[in-house]
């Protein structure tokens, strides 16, 4: 980590154009691009910079949004579906070029796009979501067959997969600082262990109480995410808080070349298991066994190994270096929440599962509504805040993802099953003729899955 300068909490009364709450990727990219436009900005952290899911997350930077496009899409049309695609790769965009132009040191970021793999031979889901987005939607994404796949991923536990090329990763802690210094050399002003105890959004002139001093802003944003449940419990409600772990082992030296020779960020799932990129060279950063309830992340350290182990076998047993926990907001829908609470009250929030490109995104979008008048944020309002159902809803929630889990595991399992027996026909087969007659479903899939668009 970077070093990190002294932030004092704010102790005498003040006076700006704009009070962003929180001072994760969202709040700070507000604050950047508001105070680059001329408008005075004060930053409140009642802890300290991007100590929450904003520091702690895998660092995987892409296009796109939690929920697939396709759901989008019928929610809110193709047109619609497309803007709000382009305003994701913006996103992606203002990532690599605020990194480059502002030389944020440790940033360590990787051009090596992102897979998407599949546990199971079951291909029609992903080709459809190659089709969407490579042709409708205009990204740019590509598929991969099992034999490309398993040349840089070597693991009978892949078949096929979705690549996005210029999807990268970075070291998100310390983007996050960067991103600070960035604000703070535009004019902001950060305060740290300076929480927003209440808001009186009456009035041109908005009223936030801390507990040393007062605040008047013209505008008020919000970017606490779940953090912000006594403040405003009616907005944090709309959240499902889910807990993420994310654990880096030590130097695997060859072992972990002769496993994984892919270099960008991996994900095995659109849920909990498993995320995971190589850092410093050789070790493993990996992440999953989601929760939606708080877990010391120590207890999860042997279920990890395993996941690893069952994964990629040839690498042995593998020593862990660290483990840490960040809690994110799922709204249900899993798209952001972006808007107008009330008359120049904006949120910022529900980013949980794709966070870095869209944190980036709303900070724009809010940016210009409040410096431009920019009405691009009403592309959000079909995504309404919806209430996530209080304990129950997270009970639930929790219950979803084990099922999943199970479900996926299920699937996998059947794929190498259909797999192994496509083998054993293959070599009981003695011609031509033989091949034909016996290959069956598990060559029909093969097929299936080496039809992918963009395989070589």
């Amino acid at each position: 980590m970077v070093g990190v300068p002294e932030r004092g909490p704010l102790t005498s009364d003040l006076d700006v154009d704009v009070c962003v709450v929180g001072a994760g990727l969202a709040g700070l990219t507000v604050a950047r691009e508001l105070a680059r436009r001329g408008w005075s900005v004060a930053v409140l952290e009642a802890r300290e910079v991007a100590w929450g899911a904003s520091g702690r997350n895998t660092g995987f930077v892409l296009p796109g949004f939690a929920c697939d496009m396709d759901k989008v899409v019928r929610r809110v049309g193709l047109d619609h579906a497309r803007a709000l695609w382009a305003l994701s790769e913006a996103g992606l965009a203002y990532v690599r070029t605020t990194i480059r132009e502002t030389g944020m040191p440790g940033v360590d970021l990787v051009e090596g796009g992102w897979l998407k793999v599949s546990k199971s031979d079951e291909a029609e889901d992903d080709l459809a979501t190659v089709r969407l987005v490579g042709q409708d939607l205009g990204g740019r994404i590509e598929g991969w067959p099992v034999e490309r796949v398993r040349e840089v991923l070597r693991s009978d536990h892949y078949f096929h997969a979705i690549h996005v090329p210029h999807a990268f990763h970075i070291h998100p802690l310390n983007y996050a600082l960067g991103l600070a210094a960035a604000v703070e050399a535009a004019g902001a002003r950060i305060f740290e262990r300076t929480p927003a105890l209440s808001i009186d959004a009456t009035g041109v002139r908005k009223r936030i109480a801390t507990p040393s001093a007062r605040l008047r802003a013209d505008h008020v944003v919000l970017a606490g995410n779940v953090h912000l449940g006594r403040l405003l419990p009616w907005v944090s409600g709309t959240l499902v808080p889910v807990w993420t772990y994310v654990m880096v082992t030590r130097p695997l030296g060859d072992r972990l070349a002769a496993a994984i020779a892919f270099r960008g960020a991996v994900s095995d799932t659109d849920l909990a298991d498993n995320h995971y990129r190589i850092v410093a060279g050789d070790r493993l950063m990996w992440s999953g066994r989601a929760t939606t309830f708080e877990r010391d992340p120590q207890r999860l350290v042997r279920a990890l190994k395993a996941d690893i182990a069952a994964v990629f076998p040839p690498l042995g047993p593998v020593e862990i270096e660290s483990i840490w926990s960040g809690v994110l907001g799922n709204p249900l829908h899993r798209m952001p929440q972006i808007g107008e609470l009330s008359a120049r009250v904006w949120l910022a929030s529900g980013f949980g599962g794709h966070g870095i490109n869209t944190t980036a995104m709303a900070g724009g979008v809010i940016a210009r509504a409040i410096a431009e008048g920019d009405d691009t944020w009403r592309r959000f309002v079909p995504f309404e805040l919806v209430w996530a159902g209080g304990t129950i809803g997270r009970a639930a929630a929790q219950v979803h993802y084990w099922w999943y889990r199970f479900n996926e595991r299920s699937k996998a399992r059947q794929a190498r099953r259909r797999e192994a027996e496509y083998r054993r026909s293959e070599a009981r087969t003695a011609g031509p003729e033989g091949d034909a007659e016996q290959t069956g479903d598990a060559a029909a899939r093969t097929r299936t899955v080496s039809g992918l668009p963009g395989a070589p």
